[in-house]
């Protein structure tokens, strides 16, 4: 048990050190192109920060354990607005969005959620909705890209050899991260007589937040309130139509029974109460606060539910 739990620690911090190393390095390369932060922010840093989901996720139904993926889609995406945008906005004392986020983004997001909880609903994911999903993110892709021209005023970086050599080594350890810490969550699973689901919604949903947390506390601190949010939105849409639409074309989906019931319409509350505090475009220190409670509430009733 304790090798499992010790395995599992070391396993996830090396997927969330590898992916900080390829978001850095893809963050790099984006900017040397002349792209804006904030799209980098929704598109490429989002993607970056996804990366651990979508390797777990993977590593999961190779496993034969793809009751993981619903639980880690949702998981993250509760973990990212409540956790990580509530301790950014406490850290940071107030989040301020001189841009507008209720335009499209936001609208793209809530749609996301009530598509995803949609196609759960029927306890399957097909291989027909997969596709649909991913072309939603294709669709995401091109509206944030082909909306935004290069920006002349990015100090443009000279990428390097080494920095495409960083992006490379992170993809590698991302994988061979996710890979164990899924062989981590079965054994303790195993050992403590509990549903992998259950740890796919708290632990690794929490582990593989890490990014998000980081990216968007620090990028707060500089006064980048862009990116902060940018991040927690992009990497929401790319849990929902990524990390459920890519595995579920790898191999058939277990949706557990009971999603429905709380956590699917938890995930949609969360995101509308995301919605409704970028309606004034800001977030204060209270309101994220308010976040911290509700991901304290969301925890206490998935220990609740425990047989």
């Amino acid at each position: 048990m304790l090798v499992s739990i010790l395995l599992f620690i070391v396993s996830l911090s090396v997927l969330v050190f590898a992916s900080d190393k390829f978001v850095g390095a893809a963050e790099s390369i984006g900017l040397s192109f002349g792209i804006s932060p904030f799209i980098i922010g929704v598109t490429i840093v989002a993607f970056g920060t996804s990366l651990p989901e979508l390797a777990t996720s993977i590593a999961s139904v190779y496993s034969g354990s793809s009751e993981i993926v619903i639980g880690n889609v949702i998981g993250s995406n509760i973990t990212n607005i409540l956790l990580v945008l509530g301790m950014t906005a406490l850290v940071g004392r107030e989040i301020i969005l001189d841009f507008d986020v209720m335009d499209v983004d936001m609208p793209l997001l809530v749609l996301s959620s009530f598509l995803l909880v949609f196609v759960i609903s029927d306890g399957e994911v097909a291989t027909l909705e997969a596709m649909i999903l991913l072309a939603a993110l294709v669709t995401f892709l091109y509206n944030s890209l082909g909306s935004s021209s290069l920006d002349d005023k990015v100090d443009r970086e000279k990428v390097s050899l080494k920095t495409y050599g960083m992006l490379m080594f992170g993809g590698v350890f991302v994988y061979l991260g996710a890979d164990f810490t899924i062989q981590a969550i079965k054994s303790i699973s195993g050992s403590l007589g509990i549903g992998e689901e259950f740890i796919a919604l708290t632990a690794v949903a929490l582990g593989t937040s890490l990014p998000e947390v980081m990216v968007s506390i620090a990028a707060a601190r500089r006064g980048k309130h862009a990116v902060a949010v940018g991040n927690v939105l992009g990497s929401n849409i790319f849990n929902t139509y990524a990390v459920m639409g890519i595995p579920a074309l790898l191999g058939d989906l277990v949706i557990p029974a009971g999603y429905m019931s709380f956590e699917g319409p938890f995930m949609i509350f969360a995101t509308l109460i995301f919605a409704f505090m970028c309606m004034s475009r800001r977030i204060s220190k209270w309101e994220g606060i308010t976040l911290l409670l509700l991901y304290v509430f969301f925890f206490g009733e998935l220990i609740h539910k425990l047989p």
